[in-house]
């Protein structure tokens, strides 16, 4: 498996941090400080990039989420 590049955080941690706490939950600094999130994130932005790609399109859209 290809080795994944260093990216900086895609999110706003005190966001994500609020948006779980108002669904009556704790945040692990594991989910904070750890690459899982930011891995999902670019998942779904890779995705949608090769989506509009396909369509010959360079503007990423939100149907191509």
């Amino acid at each position: 498996m290809a080795k994944k590049a260093q990216v900086d955080a895609l999110f706003v941690k005190s966001k994500v941090r609020e948006y779980i706490k108002a669904k009556d939950c704790n945040t692990s600094g594991d989910l904070i400080d750890g690459s899982c999130l930011n891995d999902a994130i670019i998942e779904v932005l890779d995705k949608a990039i090769g989506r509009a790609k396909a369509n010959g399109r360079k503007t990423v859209q939100e149907k191509d989420l």
